[in-house]
Order: C-alpha cells, then sequence, then structure tokens
C-alpha cells in the first residue's frame, strides 16, 4: 500500500508548480526552495550535487538572479507520470525562453525526478538534461535577440 494518494501526489505537483509558477514571475526563489525538506537532496546534473535545503536556497537564487536563468520564461510541464507506490513523479519539462516575436518557439526539454515526503514537500529532486542542447537553445535564443534587436 503506497504511503500516499494519488489525487494527495496530484495536488503536492499542482502546488509545486503554483510556486514555481509564482517564482519565476517575482524571482523570489525563498517559497520554491521551502518546498524541499531540511535533509532534501537536488541533483542538478550540470551544477551538482546540493545537499539541504538551505543549501538548494542558495543555489536556485543564484542561478536564477544571472543570465541565463533568469531569461528562462517559464518551464512549462509538457507531461507527468506519477509512481504511487513511491511517492515519485518524473516531469518533462519545456525550457521555454521568452517569445522573440520572429515566429520561432525557444524551448528545449528538461527531466525531472522529484520524490515526495507529504506535506508539500520534497526529499529529493534530479533534473536530467542535455547540456549541450541548453547551451545551444540559449546561445540560438540570444543571437536571435540581438539580430532582432539591430
Amino acid at each position: 500500500m503506497s504511503k500516499y494518494t494519488r489525487a494527495e501526489l496530484e495536488q503536492a505537483f499542482d502546488h509545486y508548480q503554483e510556486v514555481n509558477v509564482r517564482s519565476m514571475a517575482t524571482q523570489d526563489w525563498s517559497a520554491w526552495a521551502n518546498q524541499f525538506t531540511e535533509d532534501a537532496v537536488y541533483m542538478e546534473h550540470a551544477f551538482g550535487e546540493m545537499r539541504g535545503r538551505e543549501t538548494i536556497r542558495a543555489w536556485i537564487t543564484e542561478v536564477m538572479a544571472s543570465s541565463p536563468g533568469w531569461d528562462v520564461a517559464t518551464f512549462e510541464p509538457e507531461w507527468r507520470m506519477i509512481d504511487e507506490e513511491k511517492g515519485w513523479i518524473v516531469i518533462s519539462f519545456l525550457n521555454k525562453m521568452p517569445d522573440l516575436g520572429d515566429g520561432v518557439v525557444h524551448q528545449a526539454v528538461n527531466f525531472s525526478l522529484i520524490k515526495y515526503a507529504g506535506d508539500n514537500q520534497w526529499s529529493y529532486q534530479e533534473d536530467i538534461y542535455n547540456p549541450m542542447e541548453m547551451a545551444k537553445l540559449t546561445t540560438d535564443w540570444f543571437a536571435a535577440k540581438a539580430a532582432l534587436e539591430a
């Protein structure tokens, strides 16, 4: 028997995403970091392993306070799979850059595994993506932006 119901996992993910959207809009990442347990582990393949909520908070605040972090418009969930027995959710996010009005959608896929700990708290997150694809995304977007501004 699962520790968490599917309904609780769905609600917790919806809350996670609402906080994500709010943090993107305000650039205040404290509420986002507060969704992690005090002893959470965050695996980010380009930045390494972060242990503990405060380490996660320091990292996300720094990353999103500079370009290209602050340039990302959204992390839109494309789909998700829920493992009720484990309390895990796998998400496909589309990292979208702001629309430049040139008719080109600048985006790349990022998969995340999040592990639920109850009470809208997550004990683990791992972001899985191709760093070369992300680098190309931002390089192409900045080049398109510069061309449009010229």
